[in-house]
């Protein structure tokens, strides 16, 4: 079974992703589409990426979202169509697809349940024009990722994977031993066998180059300022329980950063970026 992601933590994470993927590496990838592009989201969850780069792409577009949990994806459908209400836009939902229609052609929505652990072979990688995900080739295996790197035969535009450049401002004593349990965390097994973690952009892009692809990345942090008091509750917490996971026996000290923490945060006196990386990967022609 591969690790869910809660609806609530997915709405929250949404503005400080909408700010932080690499703009540059979306507008090459939306250069080379064709007219009227079809577009694979793996691991799409409640939609956020589509909300993000459909814009970009401003024309008439399908999308065909893919997560292994239906629940999101019903999710996806509500919060596509609040989302273009917002905007001023009319929504015609049926049973198998959400069509946005905009001034600048109608964006089609299709979500289906798809096994992501599965083969990647086997995923719905023909009649597409790209295939894009955020945040999932940090979870993924080596072997995993290398089997969807050989079953490309289109753009992948894969966003906001961590690379390891996390930093808590001010800086603590404790940080060293939180950040090491957490990376030790971050390559447990999340449904795809050993994640890579923070060596997902490099192991991308040397997979990409490996397979002929063009390889470009760009860095597309987080930056979470002391206003943000709302995730910073989420990440302080997560960082320590996945460095006490990693790290039992330092318990004690871990419950000593997170409380201090927690009180800097509550008082208005942390922040926090995590480095990310997005990549594009193009086809040998």
């Amino acid at each position: 079974m591969t690790e869910s992601f809660s609806a609530d933590w997915l709405a929250l994470r949404e503005p400080f992703d909408a700010a932080a993927r690499n703009v540059g590496l979306a507008e090459r990838l939306v250069s080379l589409l064709p007219a009227h592009p079809v577009l694979l989201d793996l691991g799409a969850g409640s939609g956020s990426l589509f909300r993000w780069l459909a814009p970009i792409i401003s024309r008439a577009q399908v999308w065909v979202l893919a997560d292994a949990d239906e629940d999101l994806l019903l999710r996806a459908y509500d919060d596509i169509a609040r989302w273009a209400a917002r905007q001023g836009w009319t929504v015609t939902q049926g049973q198998r697809a959400l069509l946005v229609h905009t001034p600048r052609g109608a964006w089609r929505v299709e979500a289906g349940r798809v096994d992501l652990a599965a083969e990647p072979a086997a995923l719905p990688l023909d009649g597409v024009d790209a295939v894009v995900c955020s945040a999932l080739t940090d979870l993924v295996s080596a072997a995993w990722l290398e089997r969807l790197v050989a079953a490309l035969r289109t753009p992948l535009l894969a966003c906001l994977s961590v690379d390891g450049r996390d930093a808590f401002l001010p800086r603590h004593p404790l940080d060293a031993c939180v950040r090491a349990g957490f990376r030790r965390d971050q390559g447990r097994d999340k449904g795809f066998g050993p994640a890579l973690g923070p060596r997902a952009p490099a192991a991308l892009h040397a997979m990409l180059a490996a397979r002929g692809f063009a390889a470009a990345s760009a860095p597309s942090d987080w930056r979470i300022p002391a206003a943000a008091l709302a995730m910073l509750r989420e990440l302080v917490p997560g960082h320590a329980e996945a460095a006490a996971r990693a790290f039992p026996a330092r318990g004690r000290a871990i419950d000593t950063w997170r409380n201090a923490r927690m009180h800097q945060a509550i008082a208005g006196r942390l922040a926090i970026r995590i480095g990310h990386r997005d990549s594009l990967g193009l086809p040998p022609r």
